[in-house]
């Protein structure tokens, strides 16, 4: 098992979550790869967006469903600073992962993370888990509570 899995599915149980990690055959880099893995609507996969803010120098995460979009300017406004492209090396630098992978729990250091009101439509949602290859699944309210990303809206 991955470094980056093992931490994944180590805050999955220290938050007390019983969620099972998948490794799916194929990829799941993209949300259209991970729904039709996962056999979900697009919108039920919560995808991991994350910049680079450009005061900061830090990463910052914006959990999406998987048909939409960040809105650079709404995300940067919420970020309270311009966001530029978190380019990999950076991405797994303060994440722990690589991009195509990147989990919304389990990074080496808190990120500060805001989260798509969209994935509350749905009972559950679909991440990644460290890998491109691995997803799990969990109640949004679970998911946004797991993280302390803060609801709000940055998407188009």
């Amino acid at each position: 098992m991955s470094k980056s899995l093992k931490r994944v599915k180590a805050a999955l149980e220290a938050a007390g979550e019983a969620v099972e990690i998948l490794e799916m055959p194929d990829s799941t880099r993209t949300a259209e790869e991970a729904a039709r893995a996962a056999g979900c609507q697009l919108d039920q996969i919560a995808k991991s967006i994350i910049f680079r803010g450009e005061a900061t120098g830090h990463v910052l995460l914006f959990l999406t469903a998987g048909g939409n979009r960040v809105d650079p300017v709404k995300a940067a406004a919420l970020a309270g600073q311009a966001l530029g492209k978190a380019d990999a090396a950076l991405v797994r630098a303060e994440t722990g992962f690589a991009i195509g992978g990147v989990a919304p729990v389990g990074h080496l250091a808190p990120v500060t993370a805001w989260f798509d009101p969209r994935l509350r439509d749905f009972a559950q949602v679909w991440a990644a888990a460290g890998t491109p290859r691995h997803v799990f699944a969990i109640a949004p309210d679970r998911l946004l509570a797991m993280t302390g990303a803060r609801e709000a809206d940055f998407t188009i």
